[in-house]
């Protein structure tokens, strides 16, 4: 059963929010060397053994490459534990290089930045950006997107995936249906800004969510407030998912099989 717990280890990593204490992972690692020297030392153990009666035995050699076979897969999930710790740290590191890169604004509350279902996103409240029930930006509104582009351009050909979302309040205007084609219409309205700022086009893309990505409850006026907002979400590399989802597969075969 050593791959089933190598598996949920590594999956409730993986869960684990990007900003997780470094203590949390430095535990882990300390287990999982524990778990080495002890089948390291097992070896040792039965070669000695093996050494002394002079014959290998089947049922000893047996053994022995069972342990062996049990260092072999503590060592790759130390291996991928340490990986896992390398990645994380690289996150923290550029969320914390997004915040102080973004303090004055954040300072201001135009803006926050944090990670949400796994992706770092910069969030701008509608109300900063547009005025009530409208997709054209006002004045402040693009004078802090402005500020934003600047900074965006300096984090290289990164993908951004512009969000609009709304509160559950029916809109009453005829140019709009429904809070779909206000969230879309607003996002719109931000790539376009952003593009004439000097972002490249083909980075950037537009979504609209309507209220069906709350980030608060719409049962309060603050709620509300808060889900009425304009998400820029940095779209990570997903050049390795490939072989990511490959080895958690092949994973999952193998714990399956020896259940």
């Amino acid at each position: 059963m050593r791959a089933p717990c190598a598996l949920v280890l590594a999956l409730a990593l993986a869960a684990v929010p990007a900003c997780v204490k470094k203590s949390t992972h430095q535990k882990a690692v300390a287990d999982l060397e524990a778990q080495l020297a002890t089948a390291s030392g097992r070896i040792t153990t039965l070669e000695g053994e093996v050494a002394t009666l002079g014959t290998r035995s089947s049922e000893t050699e047996g053994e022995l490459s069972k342990v062996r076979d049990e260092k072999a897969a503590t060592e790759a999930d130390l291996a991928e534990l340490r990986a896992m710790r390398e990645a994380d740290q690289k996150r923290i590191a550029a969320f914390a290089d997004l915040q102080a890169r973004f303090k004055s604004l954040v300072d201001a509350g135009d803006l926050e930045i944090a990670f949400r279902k796994g992706q770092m996103t910069i969030k701008l409240p509608s109300g900063v950006l547009f005025p009530s029930a409208s997709a054209e930006l006002s004045e402040a509104g693009k004078k802090t997107l402005t500020r934003v582009s600047t900074v965006l351009k300096e984090l290289g050909r990164r993908r951004i995936l512009v969000a609009g979302h709304t509160d559950n309040v029916p809109i009453d205007k005829p140019e709009y249906r429904n809070n779909w084609y206000l969230s879309t219409d607003r996002a719109v309205s931000v790539v376009e800004f952003l593009v004439a700022a000097g972002t490249p086009p083909e980075l950037l893309a537009a979504a609209g969510y309507a209220d069906k990505d709350p980030v608060a409850s719409n049962r309060s006026k603050r709620g509300r407030q808060k889900n009425r907002r304009i998400e820029l979400i940095l779209v990570p590399d997903l050049s390795e998912l490939p072989k990511l989802t490959r080895e958690l597969s092949e994973r999952t075969e193998k714990a399956e099989a020896k259940e």
